[in-house]
């Protein structure tokens, strides 16, 4: 039963990241929201740098679906805890750029924080 719940969770990650990695690439202006400061949102060199982000995203939460879905549960949790760097580099960077608190703690290292805890329930099951 752990398995299957473990699995469930790592699915939902994959699609999430996979649907933010989508919207980010066709309107890269959907990532102000997740901590970087006031910059003008028509910013084209800034706009090029949040399409990659959302190439990252996209790329990401596929990789997740496939190992979530091909892979043993192991591996599943293996992949996950290594793809839980990616947020906590995330939240320095916000943190870095003087962005804002909430968003580094309560989007990006909470975001680590439930892949982890979701990695080590594939591990376990």
């Amino acid at each position: 039963m752990l398995a299957v719940i473990a699995t469930a969770l790592a699915a939902l990650i994959g699609l999430a990241v996979l649907a933010m990695g989508t919207t980010g690439m066709l309107k890269p202006q959907f990532y102000m929201s997740f901590g970087i400061p006031d910059t003008p949102a028509d910013d084209p060199v800034l706009n090029s740098w949040l399409t990659v982000k959302g190439g990252r995203d996209f790329g990401t939460g596929l990789m997740l679906l496939v190992v979530t879905f091909l892979g043993a549960t192991s591996l599943t949790g293996w992949v996950m805890l290594a793809a839980a760097v990616m947020p906590v580099f995330d939240g320095l960077i916000v943190l870095r750029a003087k962005g804002p608190r909430a968003a580094a703690f309560g989007v990006h290292f909470a975001t680590a924080a439930t892949m982890i805890v979701i990695a080590v329930l594939l591990l376990l099951a």
